[in-house]
């Protein structure tokens, strides 16, 4: 019997094949079944079955040889059934887990090889030439294979950014716990520091591979409405923090801001990068300001390359006093990669801010002078009433309920359990979906807040959300998940993104177990 694997590109249109170190194929999924027959069934078929002579060397000693970082494609050769061998691009990548080294291969695309040049008709004529039809049929096939490699690429990302969201969760949890508890004199408190800030940045690189992933439009329409003072507030107080003393800050913030419905993740993401280029473009010292304000417009406005249509919109904006931006750059800071800060830089940029505000419906204008510094507004459709948001302070993230935590790795189930148990809760955890459903059905759970991730085997966290709502309605209900949630995905529910710090859980949590957010209209 094959071990229980989650094999992320199970749902691909392309083949793929997860194998260990001796050629034994673990994981195939459908469209590689599809492709190879009967070659791939049984409980442990081997790659052997499916690699032809025409390789140059075994599968086993192709893989006992192989070494390398991901390449972008590398030309193999499988047996097909009832066939000749097929010529694939391969894309391959290794891994080490429980001691053992795993490959993923993923064919792309798996085609018939062509007939050979010689074949001409029995009168011994030239062929004729090729039809627009068939010219078309290779330029068809050719924008196939090039989608093919596109998706792979984005599949590749998903699952990338999955497990590293999940290590970066544990990381970064117990890291903010252990600060939050250390006094500020504390000998080890600067390396736990330098451990938060590395985790961060690592969590940002994860959660860019997970919007480069999803290349869908973000639907709000489910999103609970939100005040954007929160999360501009949050990442404001992270750069003070950083630069104590060498810039100095101005803060107004509307005192009644308009609801917004937005993912609070993304923007905080794309609010701390726009922070982050203010503050590189001060060069040590300098003055940065930042103002939310309501905007209700009654016709059409233009500012710089956004359009605005008539309505409501929240206004964040950042100014800083920096060196500013070469009129010849200006119209290139939103293109993906484009970059001024040297061969080393690596990231997405700006292109990462303006996609995530447009596809939320806004916009992202940047007008600068070189010498003189830079504004950027960020405009957000919002709704014209007024979300309260309650006081953000130590003794409102304590709590004495009942917690379930619900996730397959066990570093996140123990994370969890020592943070929120620390806050006077009590806390029961399942590492799958069945062992929470048992829980659930004592008598003695009285079980008031479920905290489940999504992304589980076996049963997931939405059939396992499902069965919660038809077994004791009551239970409120915190879904958490390193992956970007698809806009045809939205769940309806409070979500908390991994990676998170132990004060985002604590915070969802109390959000989470308080009443039904309050809001009123605006007269």
């Amino acid at each position: 019997m094959k071990p229980e694997i989650i094999f992320g590109l199970e749902s691909a249109p392309w083949p793929a094949l997860l194998v260990d170190g001796n050629g034994v194929v673990m994981r195939a999924n459908s469209a590689a079944t599809t492709a190879f027959g009967g070659a791939l069934s049984g409980d442990a078929p081997l790659l052997s079955t499916i690699w032809p002579p025409e390789n140059g060397t075994t599968a086993v000693d192709f893989l006992t040889r192989w070494d390398h970082a991901p390449v972008p494609m590398l030309n193999l050769k499988f047996r097909v059934p009832n066939g000749p061998v097929a010529a694939c691009s391969v894309s391959i990548c290794t891994f080490a887990k429980d001691g053992r080294k795993w490959f993923v291969l993923q064919l792309l695309p798996l085609t018939m090889p062509p007939a050979p040049a010689s074949a001409t008709p029995n009168n011994g004529a030239a062929a004729a030439p090729a039809s627009p039809a068939a010219e078309n049929k290779v330029e068809q096939d050719a924008a196939l294979a090039l989608k093919q490699k596109l998706d792979c690429a984005l599949q590749l990302a998903r699952t990338i950014s999955l497990d590293f969201n999940n290590a970066l969760t544990s990381i970064l949890g117990h890291t903010s716990f252990l600060l939050s508890k250390a006094e500020p004199g504390h000998p080890w408190r600067h390396s736990l520091m330098e451990v938060e800030k590395s985790a961060s940045r690592a969590a940002e690189i994860a959660n860019e591979l997970g919007v480069f992933s999803q290349q869908e439009k973000q639907q709000t329409r489910r999103v609970p409405p939100g005040n954007l003072n929160a999360v501009t507030q949050r990442c404001v107080e992270f750069f003070r923090n950083a630069n104590a003393g060498q810039i100095i800050w101005h803060t107004q913030f509307e005192r009644e801001l308009f609801a917004v419905r937005f993912d609070e993740a993304k923007v905080q993401q794309a609010m701390t990068k726009i922070l982050e280029n203010a503050v590189e473009a001060l060069e040590g010292t300098g003055q940065i300001a930042v103002q939310t304000r309501n905007i209700e417009l009654t016709e059409a406005t233009q500012d710089r390359n956004v359009h605005l249509s008539a309505g409501t919109y929240v206004c964040v904006e950042i100014v800083d006093n920096g060196k500013g931006i070469d009129t010849d750059v200006l119209p290139r800071i939103f293109e993906p990669f484009f970059t001024t800060k040297g061969t080393n830089h690596r990231g997405l940029g700006l292109a990462l801010v303006y996609g995530i505000i447009t596809n939320h419906g806004g916009g992202v204008a940047v007008s600068s002078q070189p010498g003189t510094g830079t504004s950027a507004r960020v405009y957000l459709p919002a709704e014209k009433q007024f979300v309260k948001e309650s006081a953000d302070t130590d003794e409102n993230l304590n709590g004495t309920e009942t917690i379930l935590v619900v996730d397959d790795e066990d570093i996140l189930l123990t994370m969890a359990e020592t943070i929120l148990s620390d806050y006077g809760y009590h806390v029961l955890t399942a590492n799958s979906a069945q062992k929470a459903l048992a829980l659930l059905s004592r008598d003695d759970a009285n079980v008031n807040l479920v905290v489940t991730d999504l992304v589980m085997p076996t049963m997931g966290g939405r059939e396992l959300v499902e069965r919660i709502r038809q077994l004791s309605p009551k239970i409120r209900i915190l879904c958490a998940s390193g992956c970007v949630l698809p806009a045809d995905q939205q769940i309806g529910l409070l979500f908390l993104q991994k990676p998170y710090t132990s004060r985002e859980l604590l915070g969802k949590v109390r959000q989470a177990l308080a009443p039904e957010t309050v809001e009123h209209n605006v007269d």
